[in-house]
């Protein structure tokens, strides 16, 4: 168990990811909390990130910082994707290790898994193939700090854990309909329709699966994690999923019903599917005790007052 008082450093703590850990930690009574923002600690400068551990010697490190966007970014950018998340892992993972952390958890995506791995995606199946394409910079970037962490507790003896958390979300989410993801896209697409009493059109025919997982059950998963579990216990890396999919067409009838839309879905059969299935196997994790308590209905009732709350009135 790690005590409350354990000073606890979060790296990227104002995102998605990280203000759902930030609220859990803070909820669960862990009172010596370390933040910094990125104006105020680049994780790009070995030197400032040096100097920032030496100074408040954090006795833990929840990696959750990046440089994230979706496949326009990633396919523009593909350098900065790269080096950046790179520069992160490596003065983070190498100071957490110089300056004596004694737990590490670093999170990952799905997208470090082959294109074409079968299905489920199981932790074993990472580096079985080549990856996907439009953002293989940031794939090969979160492989690295997977990597970087393995090698650390072979050579050194730390207790460095890599966590891949599905597809997420929640409070907080991006619903700029430029780079959002599917289904925040799709809460402000059936929000802007109902309200304006227009159509909704969504692309492809709904039926690829995909696995969703609200942000804050990523965080019950993460401190659980931090709390409970150590390196021996967990491995090289562990998925972070439902263990449950739903169809596109599912979802949007879901979400549809959430927002209180009634009119028309067309569904655009010009436009790609894309992979018919992405389902992450979390048994792993299941198997150590941790369980979702945030199922999709709920989470996406959620994520609605937040889009109402935080981001309707936006232009």
């Amino acid at each position: 168990m790690l005590a409350k008082e354990t000073k606890i450093y979060l790296a990227g703590h104002r995102g998605l990811v990280g203000s759902a850990i930030m609220k859990k930690l803070q909820a669960e009574g862990y009172t010596n909390l370390v933040v910094r923002t990125h104006q105020e600690l680049d994780l790009g400068r070995q030197a400032d990130v040096e100097a920032f551990f030496a100074q408040e010697k954090p006795e833990a490190v929840i990696l959750a910082a990046a440089k994230v966007g979706g496949i326009g970014a990633n396919s523009t950018y593909p350098a900065d994707f790269i080096y950046e998340n790179l520069a992160i892992a490596m003065n983070v993972i190498h100071s957490a290790y110089r300056f004596g952390v004694k737990k590490l958890i670093n999170l990952g995506s799905s997208c470090i898994y082959p294109k074409l791995a079968p299905q489920p995606l199981k932790e074993e199946y990472l580096l079985t193939g080549p990856l996907e394409v439009t953002n293989e910079a940031y794939a090969v970037a979160k492989i690295a700090a997977i990597r970087l962490c393995k090698h650390y507790n072979e050579q050194y003896g730390t207790n460095f854990l890599s966590a891949m958390p599905t597809n997420l979300y929640g409070p907080g989410d991006n619903y700029d309909l430029n780079n959002s993801h599917v289904l925040p896209a799709m809460i402000r697409k059936f929000h802007e329709a109902k309200v304006n009493n227009t159509t909704v059109t969504l692309w492809g025919d709904g039926t690829p699966l995909r696995e969703f997982l609200y942000s804050e059950d990523l965080a019950d998963a993460i401190v659980y994690l931090l709390a409970n579990k150590d390196y021996k216990d967990v491995g090289e890396l562990i998925n972070v999923g439902s263990g449950k999919e739903v169809s596109i067409k599912e979802l949007a009838h879901l979400v549809a019903q959430t927002v209180g839309y009634t009119g028309d879905v067309n569904w655009d059969t010009s436009k790609p599917n894309g992979t018919p299935r992405k389902l992450m196997d979390s048994s792993r994790l299941f198997a150590l005790g941790w369980r979702l308590k945030i199922n999709l209905d709920l989470g996406v009732k959620r994520a609605y007052e937040d889009f109402l709350s935080n981001w309707k009135d936006k232009k």
